[in-house]
């Protein structure tokens, strides 16, 4: 089979990095869920990064980026060709209110660290699950803060290997939006500028927003965080709660009866579980509030 060949040549150049064949997805993701990738790719450098996107071009091989599993459900039946995790490209710099971060980075370990640097603007993150690529790409936001808002650039790789550096203005950033997703393209870093700030003020700050996370979310079920998109004029959690779906589910799958925005992986969910609760939420919203739920997950794979 193809996958074999593939295997064999990317062995061949990914020296530091990983090369996995047949990995199941459910050991990378935030749900617990999800097939096997024919290749997990986990490069060690910009450079084993470069390679495989270039060879995965080359050879018309599908790619799929994987940054921290938080904002997406790997159908059962897995993904086929290479999917791409960034796990070891994670390293945060501070320079001054200047802070780098690569796109492997978990935004939460750069919100630390800026909080540590008695650096504020970032707070707002301290809870936010994904890395920083994914962070980019959906220009994540909690708490009244978002990416937008402290953003200088990001480097990015394009389909063909090509990287480049695009300014805030050059991101589009809007409401779960970037320029990112719309062109495909591969977050290799990003650069944020802060402000320098009182460090009790910070930590106080951290304190609050982490207390009313843990007390208002599902932490302790897999899941993939908030599922759908803020409804204009409407919150999805309460259009959810309201339409009596907490508690209710297929399979091992549920939506949480801490948080309705939440489905959780309660009891050895399978992702077509996941997928069916997804679904049944979307109708039932629509049937009742006539309101079209969109969704904040990205689901990927095959049945």
């Amino acid at each position: 089979m193809a996958k074999h060949q593939w295997f064999d040549e990317l062995k061949k150049e990914i020296t530091q990095g990983v090369v996995l064949m047949d990995e199941p997805l459910s050991k990378y993701t935030k749900t617990k869920l999800g097939g096997a990738a024919d290749l997990l790719v986990i490069p060690e450098t910009i450079e084993e990064m470069e390679y495989t996107v270039t060879y995965a071009d080359r050879n018309n091989v599908p790619i799929l980026l994987l940054g921290n599993g938080s904002n997406m459900v790997v159908r059962d039946g897995g993904v086929r060709g290479i999917v791409l995790h960034m796990a070891k490209l994670n390293a945060i710099r501070i320079a001054g209110t200047s802070v780098h971060a690569e796109a492997g980075a978990h935004i939460i370990d750069v919100s630390k660290k800026a909080a540590e640097a008695a650096l504020t603007g970032l707070e707002f993150a301290c809870g936010i699950p994904g890395s920083v690529g994914g962070a980019m790409a959906m220009n994540a936001g909690a708490y009244g803060g978002e990416i937008k808002d402290i953003i200088v650039q990001a480097t990015v790789m394009d389909q063909t290997g090509k990287i480049f550096v695009l300014s805030k203005e050059e991101l589009d950033l809007g409401y779960r939006h970037s320029i990112i997703t719309d062109k495909g393209y591969y977050v290799l870093s990003a650069d944020f500028e802060l402000a320098s700030g009182d460090k009790e003020a910070i930590d106080a700050k951290v304190a609050d927003l982490t207390y009313q996370r843990e007390s208002k979310q599902p932490l302790e079920y897999p899941s993939a965080g908030s599922v759908f998109k803020r409804p204009p004029g409407y919150f999805a959690g309460k259009l959810i709660q309201d339409s009596g779906l907490q508690g209710k589910g297929f399979g091992g799958a549920e939506v949480s009866t801490k948080h309705a925005g939440f489905i959780v992986n309660k009891d050895n969910a399978t992702a077509t579980d996941y997928i069916k609760t997804i679904e049944m939420v979307k109708r039932e919203v629509k049937d009742r509030f006539d309101v079209e739920l969109e969704m904040e997950v990205k689901i990927v794979g095959e049945e």
